[in-house]
């Protein structure tokens, strides 16, 4: 008896699409995923400098000084290192932080020379009395922001243009992944 030899068998056009599929699925899963985390860091920082803008704000109400600046920091935040000048500039950045804490209307601790509040991204985050694409006065500082990020932050708390309104960054926004340096909410 003669056998027939064995035909190797490939995949058919049916299975490689389902293979295809299956896998365009898995990427867009993660994709839409990495989409997610990122959306939810850039509402995060957003709340966090509306938050201390919230906070500076009450400071300044209830003590008539902005924190950092305040000539009676270490009366109006009892364990602060030091007061402010009060020329109505947040120059001391280290000392906003520490004045803000220690008068309960943020949570931390500052200890006034190195301890730093940072972003959901990272970097560093200052209340500061900057220059940022021409615009200067306090404001809150993020710094080291992807460009994606910052233009967000823009978009949803002013005007979405780099180099306009009271959100400055100090480049222009190019999506292509790199960071901005300094990103300013002013106040």
């Amino acid at each position: 008896m003669r056998t027939l030899p064995q035909r190797s068998r490939g995949f058919t056009l049916v299975e490689i699409a389902i293979v295809l599929v299956i896998i365009g699925l898995l990427l867009g899963g993660v994709l839409k995923g990495q989409s997610l985390i990122d959306s939810a860091r850039v509402k995060n920082i957003v709340q966090q400098a509306t938050s201390l803008t919230a906070a500076v704000n009450a400071y300044q109400d209830k003590f008539h000084a902005l924190p950092g600046d305040d000539v009676q920091g270490t009366t109006h935040a009892p364990g602060s290192t030091g007061n402010g000048n009060g020329d109505g500039q947040i120059d001391e950045y280290q000392l906003a932080p520490q004045h803000l804490a220690l008068a309960g209307f943020i949570t931390g601790s500052f200890n006034g020379s190195t301890d730093f509040m940072t972003s959901a991204q990272g970097g560093a985050v200052y209340i500061y009395n900057d220059v940022v694409a021409g615009r200067g006065g306090n404001g809150v500082r993020l710094d080291n922001l992807p460009d994606s990020f910052a233009e967000q932050v823009d978009s949803k708390l002013d005007d979405g243009k780099y180099n306009t309104g009271s959100v400055r960054a100090s480049g222009p926004y190019t999506n292509n992944g790199s960071v901005i340096q300094r990103t300013a909410v002013f106040f």
